[in-house]
């Protein structure tokens, strides 16, 4: 199971694009998490990582947020079990990165995009 924080309705956005990648390459449970919007690319979104249907623990979450939201991003990941993260370029932080080592998360970060490296 996938989701993407930071999902977005914009086709022009990464938030979109990272989503549709995950559609347009057979990765069929993908959940748009985004709190403004009720569903995306004909999905339904979910408010929040603590929304997810299912077990948390059995997502992979790609975020796409401002550096400043990641490590709330990130708190909320670990608090529902989620340890699996890509932390897609532009979205970390000093704060978020250490917190996830901290906490023991598997994380992919320092550049590599899904969109290019998927």
């Amino acid at each position: 199971k996938f989701a993407v924080v930071g999902a977005s309705a914009n086709r022009s956005k990464f938030g979109n694009k990272v989503l549709r990648w995950y559609q347009e390459n057979g990765y069929p449970s993908v959940t748009p998490v985004n709190p403004k919007e009720p569903t995306i690319e004909s999905l339904a979104c979910v408010p929040s990582l603590s929304s997810l249907p299912g077990t948390h623990s059995d997502y992979h979450v790609s975020i796409i947020t401002p550096p400043t939201v990641t490590k709330s991003i990130l708190e909320e990941a670990h608090k529902n079990g989620i340890r699996r993260v890509w932390l897609q370029p532009g979205v970390e932080s000093d704060a978020a990165l250490e917190f996830a080592k901290e906490k023991g998360m598997q994380v992919i970060a320092g550049g590599p995009c899904v969109l290019e490296n998927g």
